[in-house]
């Protein structure tokens, strides 16, 4: 392959890169221009999008970087997932970021360096090339969690998250380290090759290939806040800058899955019946835990943390039920879809409502009905969609999710899932009372910024569409599987 065909093959992450330099350039040489920075990198992503979805239509299926990264169907699906999530993001931060701090350069640049490492993230098809993504994603996240470092709540969150990061990190290193030892390649599908060739001598090798598949998943685990590797998550959403808690509920969430999906049936697809029980067990107890720890919660950015905890026990459920494969998959990539636009969405929402009352407490959002009508009716579309239920997209992704457990056979599983969803209904509705049913702390109406409210206004319209007619998606998702159609 020639460099201008990988060049073609890499535009979207080239033109992230790219954007971010020119962003830092803006931001150092006019100083007193910030707020042209916000919308130059906003800009950025359409090009990104723009490279991402022609690829994708274009069938593109080819290694490149000495097979280092692949650019097909399935790692475009993700990019697109991650440049619109963090255009999403931007949108919804640049009257919250104008207003808490002079060094909004930086923070968009960072941003557009994260959606950068979360593109590589989910191409990567070889051992190193995954940790370096992922410790790229990490060090962006980690400064741009603690970006306002005068705030001791977001230094907290950001030193919370860098200690579990790094501790989580080292686990996952030595794993990868194990799997070189056993196999003697950091490839994905040579990893595959060597393993099929050792059925002779597997007995000795399993005690070495299954702790390093444990001590992967949990590198992974702590990017998607699975428990036991959760507790990072709440300190780090409600510390962070609202913006920032956005982007980590959803981006980094999604590409972690990518990462998992692409290791578990690429690399060790032998190895099923073991990697499926770990699943169940982590999304049973992931799931239960975010749901009754969400339910104390007093603050809607805490509460929000555990229920994405919750919400990624729910996903896991598909990548566990993968017997039949095009039902376990379809869901995990439709719901991580649906998952985009939901939880950006009520993030967006409260960043509005935050920016405006400079509060995060669920009890100041009582009577938001009188003040904010608008916003308050969509917060409910969101907490719907989350809850599962129809007619949201939400409800289509659980659908389908939990559709593949029952067809797996894991009865138990998709049972146990409905009923922490209904669960969730207690802490999500108990906003919507506070919303409806008590009186506000006054009558003066809310006046909305916005930018926010553009970008909750595109979220809700996405949600309500997907859960209305879904088939677009999924046959876009179709897609985007067959390349992981590897397993035995």
């Amino acid at each position: 392959m020639d460099s201008a065909e990988s060049l073609i093959l890499l535009s979207p992450q080239l033109l992230l890169l790219a954007w971010a330099l020119v962003v830092f350039g803006l931001d150092l040489a006019f100083k007193k221009s910030r707020d042209v920075v916000a919308y130059v990198a906003l800009s950025g992503f359409a090009p990104a999008l723009v490279a991402a979805v022609y690829l994708l239509g274009q069938g593109t299926n080819q290694s490149i970087l000495s097979g280092m990264v692949r650019v097909d169907a399935f790692s475009l699906y993700f990019a697109v997932i991650a440049c619109l999530a963090a255009g999403l993001v931007i949108l919804a931060s640049m009257e919250y970021m104008k207003a808490r701090t002079r060094y909004r350069g930086e923070f968009y640049a960072l941003l557009l360096l994260a959606t950068l490492a979360m593109s590589l993230m989910s191409s990567s098809t070889n051992l190193i090339m995954i940790y370096l993504s992922i410790e790229f994603m990490s060090l962006t996240s980690y400064v741009l969690v603690g970006f306002f470092r005068d705030d001791p709540k977001s230094a907290e969150g950001g030193l919370k998250y860098f200690l579990f990061g790094a501790v989580t990190s080292a686990l996952m290193l030595y794993g990868m380290s194990l799997m070189y030892g056993a196999t003697g390649t950091t490839d994905l599908q040579g990893i595959a090759s060597s393993l099929a060739g050792m059925q002779a001598t597997m007995p000795p090798t399993r005690w070495l290939i299954l702790p390093s598949i444990l001590l992967m998943i949990a590198g992974f685990s702590f990017k998607m806040a699975l428990v036991p590797f959760h507790q990072w998550s709440p300190d780090a959403y409600e510390g962070a800058p609202t913006p920032v808690a956005t982007l980590l509920s959803v981006g980094p969430k999604a590409m972690a899955f990518a990462i998992l999906l692409r290791v578990l049936l690429t690399a060790v697809p032998a190895f099923q019946f073991d990697w499926v029980a770990i699943l169940m067990g982590i999304s049973l107890v992931t799931m239960t835990l975010g749901n009754l720890t969400a339910i104390r919660q007093t603050n809607i950015k805490r509460m929000l943390a555990y229920s994405s905890i919750a919400q990624a026990g729910y996903i896991l459920v598909g990548v566990v039920s993968i017997v039949p494969f095009t039902i376990g998959i379809h869901g995990v990539l439709f719901y991580l879809m649906a998952y985009l636009f939901t939880n950006a969405g009520v993030f967006i929402a409260v960043i509005a409502f935050s920016h405006v009352t400079n509060s995060d407490e669920i009890s100041d959002y009582a009577g938001l009905v009188r003040r904010a009508p608008a916003l308050a009716a969509v917060m409910v579309i969101f907490f719907m969609s989350l809850a599962g239920l129809p007619p949201t997209a939400g409800f289509v992704g659980k659908l389908l999710v939990f559709g593949a457990a029952v067809q797996a056979g894991y009865y138990y599983l998709a049972i146990i899932g409905v009923v922490n969803s209904v669960i969730s209904v207690a802490y999500y509705f108990n906003v919507v009372r506070q919303m409806f049913f008590l009186p506000p702390p006054t009558e003066e109406p809310l006046s909305l910024p916005g930018f926010p409210m553009a970008a909750v206004m595109v979220c809700v319209v996405l949600v309500m569409a997907i859960g209305l007619y879904a088939q677009p998606l999924i046959d876009l998702v179709s897609r985007s599987v067959t390349v992981l159609a590897m397993i035995p």
